[in-house]
Parts: structure tokens; sequence; C-alpha cells
């Protein structure tokens, strides 16, 4: 299964991994719809929160609507999904993420734009 691992140690802080993010998926330029989130506490190195792929979200869903794929991929088919957000409030690292302009909410899926992207070689997609 292939995940995003992130190294706090290379990161410097330019959010670019946001703004891909946000502009592949949703044609904008906003962290709030980025499926990854760089956190800065201002008391050590930065830390990054995105779906590691672990399917706890799954058993949460009252409709079915995310699925683990072949890959080992969470999805979520939206035409099955009611909104209900129980899938954010349950991910225990807070990586299933909610925008309001949207019914559905949104994850990782392991797309690679924001590897590509990443100027200081700080996520790279490990098998897992």
């Amino acid at each position: 299964m292939q995940v995003l691992s992130y190294d706090p140690e290379l990161c410097v802080g330019c959010y670019i991994c946001e703004e891909v993010c946000s502009e592949t998926w949703f044609k904008v330029a906003d962290a709030e719809k980025s499926s990854i989130r760089i956190h800065d506490d201002g008391a050590g190195p930065l830390s990054a929160v995105f779906c590691n792929q672990c399917g706890e979200c799954i058993e949460v869903c009252p409709t079915e609507a995310l699925y683990q794929d072949k890959k080992g991929i969470v999805r979520l088919r939206k035409k099955l999904c009611v909104g209900c957000l129980s899938c954010v409030g349950f991910c225990p690292h807070g990586a299933m993420f909610y925008h309001a302009d949207r019914t559905e909410p949104f994850k990782c899926i392991v797309c690679g734009k924001c590897v590509e992207e990443c100027p200081a070689d700080a996520l790279t997609i490990n098998e897992q």
C-alpha cells in the first residue's frame, strides 16, 4: 500500500503542498481545501496532517460511502455520502476534512501532486 510520508526536518514551511493540493482538486489556492495541512505551533519543527490510509473511518460511515480500494487507498463514493461528517469527527488523526463549499468530506488519496511540487523533498510516497 502506498502512503504519504513527511520529514519535518526537511520542511521549509513554504506551504506549496497545501496550495497544489487545493488547486488540483478544487481549482483554487485555499489551505482550507487542502488534504494536507502543515502546522506551526512555534515550539519546534512543523508538523503535517494527512490521511495515512488506516481505514478506521470506514467503520463509522452509515452509508458505506467509504471503502479501501485494491491499492489500500481509502476512497469516498460521493453518490453514497450523505454529508453526516461522522468520518471527520471520528478520524483518529484529524485527517478527514470538511469545507462548507462541499457536501461531502475529503482526504488525501496519495495522488502525489504535493510530492512532485515540494521544493525541499520533505514529502515522499512510500510502500507500507
